[in-house]
């Protein structure tokens, strides 16, 4: 049994668009989700590749609840660096590239500006030091490696905020939404065909001088939490449905257990200057997405 890719977090809203657009671009994927494969188990990771025999993999899997990570460190850890770390060895062993997702949250969001791969890392809680540990397993393991930073994701399978919005404008008349965060709004889709087109790259040894390393990925332009709100009823009314006031609020407002990067923004340039890979602007991607989501909801 041997694929082109094999990849990680199959069910995931990354994994699920890398799984149909790989299929479409005509290359083969073992994807696996954590009821198949424990990444956190090295002997499974071992075995796993021993079998398949990959040209490369794609860790797309990760321990996403961000307040639960609050409470629940060494689950978060397990997943988010011991995981990447059991891929990475594995990965070094057989002499194949490892592809690993990782988040803005390992920046705490003081910067002005947007943030470069190279600026500071300091995660404001358990998800981002845990995400943050693992790229440094990934690095420290396998050379030949590639860490996509990327953030605010949504795509048409799983949860997600564009999802959240749709279902509470269904069930109230007003909104308040945090207004203070900024980032990146970056649909699934788009960042699946950004993966494919490196592991194309990969695959075939067409790997530029600084292919290896850290690069950011995420949709272009950027807003805030309430921005991203007001555009999706903004988009969903002009097709005629009825939508919610939308009523911007201070992340005082709205507590969690875990803090948020005020600026969340990433600085992509790295990756368009090396792959020429840009992904497009969010508003349109988000177009893409809602015709998807309301014909799958027959709305």
């Amino acid at each position: 049994m041997t694929a082109d890719i094999l990849l990680t977090g199959a069910q995931g809203q990354l994994g699920w668009e890398l799984q149909r657009r790989a299929l479409a671009a005509g290359l083969t994927v073992d994807a696996s989700d954590r009821e198949d494969l424990d990444i956190t188990d090295a002997g499974s990771v071992r075995a796993r590749l021993a079998a398949v025999r990959p040209a490369l993999v794609v860790n797309a899997a990760a321990y996403t609840a961000v307040d639960k990570a609050e409470s629940d460190r060494e689950a978060a850890f397990a997943v988010n660096r011991d995981g990447p770390a059991n891929l990475a060895r594995a990965c070094a062993e057989h002499g194949i590239p490892l592809i690993h997702v990782s988040t803005d949250y390992v920046f705490d969001g003081s910067r002005p500006g947007a943030y470069g791969e190279d600026d500071p890392v300091a995660p404001l809680g358990v998800y981002g030091s845990s995400k943050f540990a693992g790229e440094e397993a990934v690095r420290a393991a396998c050379p030949q490696h590639v860490i996509l930073r990327t953030a605010w994701v949504y795509g048409v399978h799983g949860h997600n905020f564009v999802k959240t919005m749709l279902r509470l404008g269904r069930e109230r008349d007003s909104l308040r939404v945090v207004d203070d965060q900024h980032g990146c709004p970056t649909f699934a889709g788009d960042l699946a065909d950004a993966v494919l087109e490196i592991a194309a790259r990969l695959r075939t040894g067409d790997v530029p001088a600084e292919g290896w390393g850290t690069f950011h990925c995420t949709g272009s332009g950027h807003t805030s939490w309430c921005g991203f709100a007001r555009e999706i009823f903004g988009q969903v009314a002009s097709r005629g449905d009825r939508v919610p006031e939308v009523q911007g609020i201070a992340s005082s407002d709205y507590p969690t257990p875990a803090r948020r990067p005020a600026n969340s923004v990433l600085d992509c340039s790295r990756l368009a200057h090396v792959y020429g890979i840009r992904l497009r602007d969010w508003r349109p991607a988000l177009a893409e997405m809602l015709d998807a989501t309301l014909a799958q909801n027959g709305d």
